[in-house]
């Protein structure tokens, strides 16, 4: 019979094939830090995300996923592409966070995972990376891969953020982490100081709402007026609070070809992401994560760039959008982009839509672009 030890050398064995970079492990008990994420949810902080607030005891109690669990695995597979030039100055370019230059993780290692499951001789065990009801920074922390940093994300001390967590909940009883892993943070806040919205509202906790990331993804509707000029030329995600971390100097560049970057997805052009028709948008991020903004999500993003570029030279691209695009979610945030460009091609763009337009909410954009109303 393979003894905890036993089996878990050879689980670990085929992690590192896998391309998995630390591995750790806790109990099936009830995760402590569900109190914390209750008030998190009481306070609104996940936002529009209400899958997160969904039956909460199941995201901090693995045996109610798996009733005869022991032990959750937990696994880290960093995807840092190695230093990023900076982009073209030729026209105004958007910039996606780093984990979805890439192929979509979600596909890829949950097929990882599957396989280094089978080390466990275990039919029942339960994958996650992402996909399923765990704190999964806690879990990563009482497991001793890193501890969550004042950015909210977990840091490991030697692959810094860039890195995927995973999970295997399993009925067979594994070696597990006698504590949890320190803090090392100290007194250093520079995630705290980058953040342009104050997504960070304490250390390690960040309000979703206001996040950069949740904004250009999860977020479906417009983004708040207040906040778009705080987003920058992001348009998928942010790196900022990841760029400026010392624990990330160092950290490895990814073996993984599959998390390697996308030439068209490196700096992309922003009046290209404005006006790609849906078969465009299916067809260059097939197999990306950048799908779950859907089309509209992606050029809305584009849009409120555009705006904060300034550009004088994408007004037309700006107007074909207002003209032709069928979602008012776009429209809208094209109306904003031509408002604070402000020149007279734009302003006359406002005008000519303003008596075409039926939907009240772009009717509105249109009204506070055109009367110069800040935002």
């Amino acid at each position: 019979m393979t003894t905890p030890q036993g089996l878990w050398g050879r689980l670990f064995e085929k992690a590192q094939e896998l391309g998995f970079k630390a591995m750790g492990a806790v109990g099936a008990d009830p995760d402590p830090q569900r109190p914390v994420f209750e008030r998190w949810l009481d306070e609104g902080m996940h936002g529009s995300m209400a899958w997160m607030a969904k039956d909460p005891a199941r995201r901090t109690a693995p045996r109610q996923v798996l009733p005869a669990a022991r032990t959750v695995v937990s696994l880290f597979h960093p995807y840092h592409p190695g230093p990023m030039d900076p982009p073209p100055a030729d026209v105004p370019r958007g910039r996606i966070s780093r984990y979805a230059l890439g192929d979509d993780y979600h596909d890829l290692l949950v097929q990882k995972l599957r396989l280094l499951a089978q080390e466990l001789e275990d039919p029942t065990a339960r994958v996650y990376t992402d996909t399923g009801p765990f704190l999964e920074r806690s879990v990563a922390s009482r497991a001793h891969l890193g501890w969550t940093g004042k950015s909210g994300l977990l840091i490991h001390p030697k692959l810094g953020t860039y890195g995927f967590l995973a999970e295997i909940v399993t009925v067979q009883e594994l070696p597990v982490a006698p504590s949890p892993h320190p803090d090392r943070c100290g007194t250093c806040t520079r995630c705290l100081d980058i953040c342009p919205t104050g997504a960070l509202v304490a250390p390690g906790l960040v309000d979703s709402r206001r996040c950069i990331s949740y904004l250009t993804i999860e977020n479906r509707g417009p983004i708040p007026r207040d906040l778009r000029p705080l987003i920058g030329d992001w348009v998928y995600g942010c790196d900022l609070c990841q760029e400026v971390c010392p624990w990330n100097r160092k950290a490895p560049t990814a073996d993984e070809p599959a998390f390697m970057p996308k030439p068209e997805r490196v700096y992309p052009r922003l009046t290209d992401l404005l006006l790609m028709t849906q078969e465009q948008f299916s067809q260059t991020f097939k197999g990306s994560a950048i799908k779950r903004t859907k089309r509209r999500g992606l050029a809305r993003n584009a849009a409120i760039a555009l705006g904060n570029a300034c550009d004088a030279a994408t007004v037309p691209a700006l107007r074909q959008a207002l003209e032709t695009d069928p979602e008012p979610l776009v429209r809208g945030a094209v109306a904003w982009a031509l408002g604070r460009i402000g020149t007279a091609e734009a302003r006359q763009a406002l005008e000519a839509a303003l008596s075409q337009e039926s939907d009240p909410e772009v009717l509105e954009e249109l009204r506070l672009a055109i009367s110069g109303e800040p935002g």
